[in-house]
Formats: structure tokens, sequence, C-alpha cells
């Protein structure tokens, strides 16, 4: 691991619990595509909808690898961070939009809301703290 100046848990939080979120949601998504909709009581998935389902997987899998690399090489943490604030930001977004839109979704897609804009907002403030920082030492 690169020695990074201010660099542990604390500061790659939003970094490691993403990673662990969703690179089961990712496998859930592209590898059993029939169970998750069956879970959620769908009405059984299109070739279209589990290909749909599959590329997610991969766009999940290729967002924890960027994520993965800010946590071990300090030169991607920036990138890392700002990717990661806006996959969980969108998702929370979109999740909030749908709210209004369609109404109050399944206890765990709410706990997902409540997940994704923590880890946003905790990502904007490391961003934020990473900026000062860099301010300071110029």
């Amino acid at each position: 691991m690169d020695k990074q100046k201010g660099a542990g848990v604390q500061r790659n939080i939003h970094l490691i619990l993403s990673v662990f979120i969703i690179i089961p949601a990712a496998f859930v998504y592209g590898f059993s595509p029939d169970g998750y909709f069956n879970i959620l009581e769908i009405t059984p998935p299109t070739t279209d909808l589990k290909s749909v389902m599959r590329a997610l997987m991969f766009l999940y899998l290729g967002m924890a690898l960027i994520w993965i690399l800010g946590i071990f090489k300090s030169r991607w943490w920036t990138t890392a961070t700002l990717t990661n604030m806006i996959f969980m930001g969108g998702l929370g977004i979109g999740r909030s939009i749908s709210i209004l839109i369609d109404g109050m979704p399944s206890g765990l897609f709410q706990v997902g809301l409540i997940g994704e804009l923590i880890l946003a907002a905790y990502a904007a403030i490391q961003l934020k703290i990473s900026t000062g920082n860099k301010q300071q030492t110029s």
C-alpha cells in the first residue's frame, strides 16, 4: 500500500464499504438475475432485462476496481473518491426521484437509499478534507 498522508480506514472507509457492498450486488445482478427478480417478486425477466443486469454487473465491478485502486494506490485516491461520490450520489438521487414519482419502495431499497446518500456525503467530506490539506501544504 502506498504511504498516504492521513491514510487509513477513516480516509478510505467509503471506498472499503462500497467495495464490500457493490461486488456482491454485481454478482447477484449478473450471475443470478432470475433469483434476484424472484426475491423481489417481479415477473420473470426477459432476455433483454437479463442483458441489462449483466451489463450492470460489469459496470459495478469496474467501479469497484477503481475504488480498490484508490484504497491501495495514493495517486488513484482522488479519482476513486470522486467516482464513489458521483456513483453513490447518482444512485441516491435516482432512488429519491423514484420515491417522488413512483412511491415508497420496499425496506431494502429504503436502506439502500440511506446508505448511498451517506457514502456519497462521506466521499464529499473526504474530498474537501483532502483539498484543504493540499492547500495548507502549498
